[in-house]
């Protein structure tokens, strides 16, 4: 019974996390070009497994969008594919999960929000 009473609530709160999403995406920083390139290059090798409307992956595609982070996004929620992926490499369906590849092809998976906008933040700021 419980089950469905969260299920039926996040049914009645997506359209408005969603829509709290869109509107207070931050706008992203500028940076020179070549900078960005190299962001961009660097963001290849990330990706971040997320619910859509989950409170904290909304703060870590914030924190993305504020210092304009191409990160790939991977839905664990609607791709049963994304979700073993999370399972396999993670060990758990834990959102938001960052998939950290270094230049050797070694993975490694950073949970917690605060943790991930922590990393993005000293690596990209």
């Amino acid at each position: 019974m419980i089950k469905i009473f969260f299920r039926i609530l996040r049914l009645v709160l997506m359209p408005f996390m969603l829509l709290w999403a869109k509107l207070a995406t931050p706008k992203g920083m500028e940076r020179p070009t070549e900078a960005q390139l190299q962001v961009d290059r660097e963001c290849g090798k990330l990706a971040l497994y997320h619910f859509k409307t989950c409170p904290f992956c909304i703060k870590v595609r914030h924190e993305m969008a504020r210092l304009s982070l191409p990160i790939a996004l991977r839905d664990a929620q609607h791709d049963a594919g994304h979700r073993e992926d999370l399972l396999k490499g993670g060990g758990k369906i834990q959102t938001p999960c960052l998939q950290i590849t270094d230049g050797q092809g070694s993975i490694q998976w950073l949970y917690e929000s605060s943790d991930i906008i922590k990393y993005l933040q000293q690596r990209f700021s």
